[in-house]
C-alpha cells in the first residue's frame, strides 16, 4: 500500500487499485489550476504504475462543485481521464452527494459509476450563461432525451434516474459506496490487463466523439509540437542563421 497527498488530492494504492480522492471539502472539492495539475499528475502516475484500476472518490458532502469560480482553471479538461491523459485502464467514479457542472463531465468519462441514493447530478451552465462544451459527450453515453434534459434544464437528476438511464452502475445507501467500488475494482484487477485495455480501446473507438473532444485532441497535439525540442531547435537555428539539427522524439 502507498499513500500520499498531492495538493487537493489524497492518493493511495491498495492491491493494484489506485484510489484517488478529491480532498478539498472546505471548497466543495471545486477544481482550480492546482487541483487540475494534481489530477493530471495522478492520472499519469496511475497510467505508468502497476496498478490496474483507479477509483475516483471525494471527501466531504459534495463530490465536486465543478470549477472554482473564484479561481477557474484555464484548461479543466486536462484533468478528465482519457481526455487530458490517455489511460487505457478502467476508472470507477464513486459518488456521494451533488455532482455539479464540470463534475458531471468528470464522471461521464469514467468507465463505471457507483452512487449513493442521496447523490444528484446537476449541469447548470445554461442557467449561468457559460459552458465549455465537453458535456456534449454525455449524449453518446446515456439516452439522448435524458442528456438534453440534464444539459438544457439544469435541474438536479437523482441518482435513481441516473441509475435507470445507465449513467450509474450500482446504486447504494450512503456509506456502502466505497466498499462496492473496491469489490468491483479488485475483480477487474484480477483480470487480464491486456484484454481490459483492448476492450476499453474498442469501446472508445466505437463511441462518437464530440466536437470538443476532437478540438482538445488537436490542441494537445499542437501543444506537444510547439513545446518540443525540435521547435526550440528551429527557433535557435533561425536566430543563429544556421541549419537546424532536429533530433525528433
Amino acid at each position: 500500500m502507498i499513500s500520499q497527498s498531492d495538493h487537493r488530492l489524497d492518493v493511495r494504492s491498495i492491491g493494484r487499485v489506485r484510489i484517488i480522492t478529491l480532498d478539498r471539502p472546505a471548497k466543495r472539492n471545486a477544481l482550480d489550476d492546482v487541483a487540475v495539475d494534481a489530477l493530471v499528475r495522478a492520472w499519469k502516475d496511475f497510467s505508468a504504475s502497476d496498478d490496474r484500476v483507479a477509483v475516483l472518490r471525494a471527501n466531504g458532502s459534495v463530490f465536486t462543485a465543478g470549477l472554482d469560480m473564484g479561481a477557474p482553471p484555464s484548461q479543466f479538461w486536462r484533468a478528465i481521464p482519457d481526455v487530458g491523459v490517455v489511460l487505457g485502464k478502467p476508472v470507477i467514479a464513486v459518488v456521494d452527494g451533488p455532482v455539479i457542472a464540470a463534475g458531471v463531465s468528470l464522471v461521464t468519462f469514467c468507465d463505471l459509476c457507483i452512487a449513493t441514493d442521496r447523490s444528484t447530478f446537476i449541469y447548470p451552465e445554461a442557467r449561468l450563461g457559460n459552458a465549455a462544451g465537453l458535456i456534449a459527450s454525455i449524449t453518446s453515453r446515456i439516452p439522448h432525451k435524458m442528456a438534453m434534459e440534464l444539459m438544457l434544464l439544469g435541474r438536479p437528476v437523482s441518482a435513481q434516474r441516473a441509475y435507470e438511464t445507465g449513467f450509474v452502475n450500482r446504486l447504494c445507501a450512503a456509506g456502502e459506496e466505497t466498499a462496492i467500488a473496491m469489490e468491483l475494482a479488485h475483480d477487474m484487477a484480477d483480470s487480464s490487463p491486456t484484454v481490459m485495455h483492448f476492450l476499453k480501446q474498442l469501446a472508445q473507438d466505437t463511441l462518437p466523439r464530440s466536437p470538443v473532444e476532437t478540438m482538445v485532441s488537436t490542441q494537445m497535439a499542437t501543444q506537444e509540437i510547439t513545446s518540443s525540442e525540435d521547435a526550440a531547435e528551429g527557433v535557435a537555428a533561425r536566430k543563429a542563421r544556421r541549419a537546424p539539427r532536429f533530433t525528433g522524439y
